[in-house]
């Protein structure tokens, strides 16, 4: 059942690929802010998989976050989401970013149930 507190961590080592430079946010070999985000909205995403009706997933709809340290290629980063609010389909996060113990950067995130099919439908 959704509710708060629901609680997930995603993890993931900087790659490359993962870079500000690579991924065209910035021009430094340093974990880029939007991956750091991705990783976020994974841990919110899979904080609450399991406890949804059959058929269903989430999706985002807001993300805000600081990004306050640099996270360097090989470095192991975190995510954790927690669920601070259940209103509906509405569902919205505390979430926030590690390198090991030191905060790499911190917000919310909102996530609203959908039907899979519904919502592939739409597109046309």
């Amino acid at each position: 059942m959704l509710g708060i507190g629901l609680k997930h961590t995603s993890e993931q080592t900087v790659s490359e690929a993962l870079t500000a430079m690579q991924m065209g946010s910035g021009d430094l070999p340093v974990f880029a802010t939007p991956a750091m985000m991705a990783l976020m909205e994974n841990a919110a995403m899979m904080a609450v998989a399991n406890e949804l009706p059959e058929g269903c997933t989430t999706v985002g709809g807001h993300i805000e976050s600081s990004h306050l340290r640099p996270s360097k290629v090989g470095e192991k980063v975190s995510a954790v989401a927690e669920v601070t609010k259940v209103d509906g389909k509405k569902i919205e996060f505390k979430v926030a970013a590690y390198s090991g113990e030191t905060l790499l950067g911190e917000g919310t995130h909102l996530r609203f149930v959908v039907d899979k099919e519904k919502f592939i439908s739409k597109l046309g």
